[in-house]
């Protein structure tokens, strides 16, 4: 992108698009991991911005926030001073950025942490024109990895996608008792659970529930007040496993909201579980918290050999947020992370996701104004 017009990136038209969709999958094969992470959440921002514009809604880039683009959802307030320019971009650019990803889930150079990625962000970006896109990957059994029609099924739900219900609930129903499709299954129990949930009382109220974060969760939190004796009793739901998932997981999002050390060690506890959906969302909430508190926690996951690669990935994401170089701690996060990005042996989702985590530390120790920076 050379373009006088867009020097300045006032100006983005549907061709610098597919010079972004090109660069998210590497079409020319020089693009890192990295690079195609922040094209994926320039894409994002600017789909926000066109739906924002077409809703005359104003919305906005958190700018040196990492945990609000690759944890998505750590609600962050800024003043007009500080905001990104303005872009106008062209009239059907929902539809061309959600085609980009939509292709992009398909794309031979694109891994399964990408995937998995793609099909959270078309959840969170919050427009119905994903919701086919999103059922064709859920569907795809050969095609798509199990962690990748997981993200979509929970993306479905974050659409609230009530025409989704009849696919869902066949994924619950051909998913059958054993491990087997099991991440699929439960995901697709907890969808169907929060798009009845929608349609409740406490639903259609939401308005009482806690909206420090700014993500669409798979579960929402309890409407409760943040005592310490409200954290034993949350910390009890969540490892009760004679409780449904859906409802461990508001349990799991209520104490991301009060967010304190001993909810975090709550959280922690539930790492000690069997089941690594929920493992794995302990993660992906402990990265949205970004305190250093859940660092000796997280470090524990990444190193567990037996652990399943779907929570380590997770965990090693989460630690990009926070990674201490040193560290009070003394654990030097980064240099773990380090060390596991150049492991040959460890999986290739762990490895990816520390070269990612590796990216956003030296994001948040730069200079650089926003990590979403695929525009330049």
């Amino acid at each position: 992108m050379t373009d006088s017009d867009s020097a300045k990136f006032n100006v983005v038209t549907e061709e610098h698009l597919r010079v972004l969709g090109d660069r998210l999958i590497n079409a020319s094969g020089e693009c890192s991991l990295s690079s195609s992470y922040r094209t994926l959440f320039t894409l994002k921002s600017l789909c926000q911005r066109a739906i924002a514009a077409a809703n005359s809604h104003s919305i906005s880039t958190s700018p040196r926030s990492t945990t609000s683009l690759l944890n998505n959802g750590t609600s962050n307030s800024e003043s007009p001073s500080t905001q990104t320019p303005i872009i106008s971009l062209p009239p059907n650019a929902e539809q061309v950025i959600i085609s980009l990803l939509g292709k992009a889930l398909h794309a031979p150079t694109v891994r399964s942490l990408l995937r998995h990625e793609l099909a959270y962000v078309l959840g969170q970006i919050g427009s119905p024109v994903a919701i086919p896109i999103l059922e064709e990957v859920l569907s795809d059994v050969e095609g798509q990895e199990e962690m990748v029609r997981h993200e979509s099924a929970e993306a479905l739900a974050a659409l609230d996608s009530k025409g989704s219900v009849e696919i869902l609930r066949r994924f619950v129903d051909e998913g059958g008792k054993g491990e087997k499709g099991k991440v699929v299954r439960e995901t697709c129990q907890i969808a169907l659970r929060k798009i009845e949930w929608n349609e409740s009382e406490e639903g259609k109220d939401n308005g009482a529930i806690d909206r420090k974060f700014t993500s669409i969760d798979p579960a929402p939190p309890f409407t409760t007040p943040s005592t310490s004796t409200e954290i034993d009793s949350l910390k009890r739901t969540l490892l009760d496993v004679t409780h449904s998932l859906f409802d461990r997981y508001r349990a799991m999002f209520s104490l991301r909201n009060i967010g304190t050390p001993e909810a975090i060690d709550a959280l922690s506890a539930g790492f000690l579980d069997d089941n690594a959906l929920f493992k794995h969302e302990i993660a992906f909430i402990m990265g949205q918290l970004s305190h250093p508190h859940s660092i000796p926690a997280l470090v524990k996951v990444l190193e567990r050999p037996d652990e399943s690669p779907m929570v380590r990935h997770e965990a090693a994401e989460a630690l990009g947020g926070i990674a201490e170089e040193e560290g009070s701690s003394g654990q030097g996060t980064l240099r773990i992370l380090r060390e596991w990005r150049d492991k040959p042996e460890a999986p290739e989702v762990v490895r990816e996701s520390c070269i990612v985590a590796v990216d956003m530390w030296e994001y948040e120790n730069s200079k650089e104004f926003e990590y979403a920076n695929g525009l330049l």
